[in-house]
C-alpha cells in the first residue's frame, strides 16, 4: 500500500490540527477520510495543501485522531463518552472505537464492565448477545434492546403475550417467540425492528394447508439462514418447526414422536458439522428430561437419551445440556454445577458425572435459578446462583469464576459481540462483562 507521508491540516471547530495520510489511513476506506485517498491509497489533488474545516466537537476529534495514532483510547474525565461516539459515529469511526474498548472474547480474563438496572423488579425471562456487542432482555411481554453503547432503544412490547425467547438474525433483526393468549390466539413467532421495534413479518405454522396459532418456544439459527422453534399448538403442532429467515415462510416442521417431547423444548442448539438439531427438554418443564439429535434430511432422530424409568435424585437431575461437536459428546449439568458428559457415539447411553467441578456447598438459596450452560472458543461456560464458572482445557478444569454480590442469582447469560451479559433475578440487573484490550507494544 504506497501511502505517502504528506501532511494534511484541518481546522475542527476552530482548532487546528495536523496529521498524516498514513494516520488518516488506518481509518479505512468506509470512514470519511477514506474519501481523501485514491484507489492506490495515496492522497487525492490538493488534500495536502489544504485546510479543512469541519464543523465539529474539536476535543472528540482530539480522542479520535490519537485513536488512529496509536490504537490506544484515551477519554478525558470532562469528556462524555455519549458525545464521543456521536462524533465517531459522524467519522466512521464507531468500530474503531469499540475494537479499542475491549479485547477479543477470553472467559478467563474478562472483567466486569458496567452493571445496568432494568425497568421493573424480578421475572427476568431471558438476556441475548447481539452480534455487535449489543443485547436485548426479555421481560415478561416486554423486550427492552440496547446497542453496544448501551443506549436503550425503544421497546418491544408484546401486548401481554410472554415471551418465551429471543434471537438474534443480524444487527438488525429481532427473533421473538411467544405464548399463545388463551382464547385469543396469536403467539407464535415474529421478526422485529432492532432499532424501532417494529414487526417486520410473523413465521406463521400450518398444518393441513390450515394457519394454526401456537405457543413458540426455544429457538436455534442455522449457518443457512434457517429458523428453528419449539412448537406447542392446539391440535397436532407439537414438534419443531422451520422456517426461512429471509422469507418469512415455513419450511419444514418434525413432529413429536408417540413417547417423546419436542414441542415444549427448553433449548434448540444447530450442529453445524453435523448439520443436526439438538432439543432437549429438561426438569422442571416436565418431569423427565428428553435430549436428541434430529436430522431433518431424512426426518430422523439420530440420538436420544432419558431419564424415563431411572431412579431419579437431584443430584442426577439434568437441568441443562449442550452439544459439543469437536468431542463428540454432550455435556449436562445438575443442579449442584456437577458436570456430566455423554457419548454421541452411543445411543441412549449413561452420563458420565464429573463431581470435581462441583462448587456449590451447604444451602441452597431460598429462589435459586437452575444453572445454564454455554460453549464458546472452546471454553465451558456455567451459571450458579451469582456466579458463572469458566471450565478450560480436555478434562474441563475449573479455570475461573465470574461473581458479583449485586442482584441475586442469575437466571441467563449469554455470549457475543466479544462480550459475556449475565441477567440476575432479582433486581432485573444485568452485568456486562468485557476482555480488556491487550497491550500496545
Amino acid at each position: 500500500m504506497g501511502i505517502q507521508k504528506d501532511r494534511v491540516k484541518f481546522n475542527v471547530g476552530g482548532r487546528i490540527f495536523e496529521t498524516t495520510a498514513t494516520t488518516l489511513a488506518n481509518a479505512g476506506r468506509d470512514s470519511v477520510f477514506g474519501a481523501m485517498f485514491d484507489d492506490d491509497w495515496n492522497l487525492s489533488c490538493d488534500v495536502a495543501v489544504t485546510e479543512h474545516f469541519i464543523d465539529r466537537n474539536p476535543d472528540c476529534f482530539s480522542v479520535l485522531l490519537d485513536l488512529l495514532r496509536t490504537g490506544e483510547l484515551y477519554v478525558p474525565q470532562n469528556l462524555p463518552e455519549k458525545l464521543l461516539y456521536r462524533e465517531a459515529l459522524f467519522y466512521g469511526l464507531l468500530d474503531h472505537v469499540r475494537s479499542a474498548k475491549w479485547g477479543p472474547f477470553d472467559g478467563n480474563r474478562l472483567r466486569l464492565a458496567r452493571s445496568v438496572t432494568g425497568q421493573a423488579p424480578g421475572d427476568g425471562t431471558a438476556i441475548r448477545a447481539g452480534p455487535d456487542g449489543g443485547c436485548c432482555v426479555a421481560h415478561g411481554s416486554m423486550v427492552h434492546v440496547y446497542d453496544w453503547m448501551m443506549e436503550e432503544h425503544p421497546p418491544i412490547n408484546l401486548d401481554y403475550q410472554r415471551v418465551n425467547d429471543a434471537g438474534w438474525v443480524d444487527s438488525e433483526n429481532i427473533v421473538l417467540s411467544a405464548c399463545e393468549r388463551l382464547g385469543k390466539g396469536d403467539g407464535g413467532m415474529g421478526l422485529f425492528s432492532a432499532s424501532t421495534g417494529d414487526l417486520r413479518y410473523k413465521f406463521h405454522v400450518k398444518h393441513e394447508n390450515q394457519v394454526k396459532s401456537y405457543t413458540a418456544g426455544a429457538l436455534s439459527f442455522s449457518s443457512d439462514y434457517k429458523l428453528f422453534s419449539s412448537c406447542k399448538g392446539r391440535s397436532n403442532e407439537y414438534g419443531i418447526g422451520v422456517w426461512d429467515q429471509v422469507t418469512g415462510k415455513q419450511i419444514d416442521f418434525f413432529y413429536e414422536p408417540p413417547g417423546w417431547s419436542l414441542g415444549e423444548a427448553d433449548k434448540l442448539q444447530w450442529l453445524h458439522g453435523t448439520n443436526c438439531l439438538l432439543v432437549a427438554t429438561l426438569f422442571p418443564r416436565k418431569d423427565n428430561c428428553y435430549i436428541s439429535l434430529l436430522d431433518f434430511r431424512n426426518k430422523n432422530m439420530v440420538w436420544s437419551w432419558s431419564d424415563v424409568g431411572a431412579p431419579i435424585t437431584d443430584e442426577r437431575r439434568v437441568r441443562d445440556a449442550i452439544a459439543m461437536e469437536e468431542t463428540s459428546s454432550i455435556c449436562v449439568v445438575n443442579e449442584y454445577e456437577d458436570l456430566g458428559f455423554m457419548d454421541l457415539r452411543r445411543n441412549a447411553g449413561s452420563v458420565r458425572w464429573s463431581s470435581r467441578s462441583r462448587l456449590m456447598k451447604g444451602k441452597m438459596p431460598d429462589e435459586p435459578c437452575y444453572p445454564k450452560l454455554a460453549l464458546h472458543e472452546g471454553q465451558l461456560f456455567s451459571s450458579m446462583n451469582d456466579c458463572i464458572s469458566v471450565f478450560c482445557g480436555p478434562d474441563w478444569v475449573l479455570t475461573s469464576r465470574l461473581r458479583r454480590s449485586y442482584g441475586g442469582s442469575i437466571c441467563d447469560f449469554s455470549i457475543g459481540g466479544d462480550r459475556l451479559f449475565a441477567l440476575h433475578s432479582e433486581e432485573n440487573v444485568f452485568d456486562i462483562w468485557e476482555t480488556p484490550p491487550p497491550p500496545i507494544i
